[in-house]
């Protein structure tokens, strides 16, 4: 029963049974990226989504994918290649409130200690 709900009302682990139906009735497939999040667009063309294929985040929306969902570019990735360069990285998921998330010195999760200020800083007094 928690299931149907969660399905229903809960869109951060998946998509909502809405999301499916709409996808069903008003939905053409356009393409695939290589993390399997499938993107979608109206048959005419006036809105653009994707279903996320595993945990839903943002930052795991390829560039090319994000230019064509925020119409930056009309032609989808998947037909045309986009030129991969070769300073590109591979795709790091976002790491923030993970144990693996940036901290720099200072954070109070990681030292906690501040370095000192230069001579360029003076605080200020009332």
């Amino acid at each position: 029963m928690f299931g149907l709900i969660k399905r229903i009302f809960i869109w951060w682990h998946d998509s909502t049974y809405g999301t499916a139906l709409f996808t069903w009735r008003k939905g053409v497939k356009v393409g695939e990226d290589d993390q399997g999040n499938v993107y979608y667009q109206e048959r005419n063309g006036n809105r653009r989504w994707v279903i996320y294929n595993g945990d839903i985040e943002a930052s795991r929306v390829p560039a090319e994918w994000h230019g064509w969902l925020h119409y930056t570019i009309d032609t989808p990735p998947s037909e045309k290649a986009p030129k991969v360069q070769s300073w590109e990285k591979e795709h790091v998921a976002n790491k923030t409130g993970t144990n693996e998330a940036y901290l720099p010195s200072g954070s109070m999760k990681a030292s906690g200690v501040r370095a000192k200020a230069t001579g360029d800083y003076e605080a200020w007094q009332p």
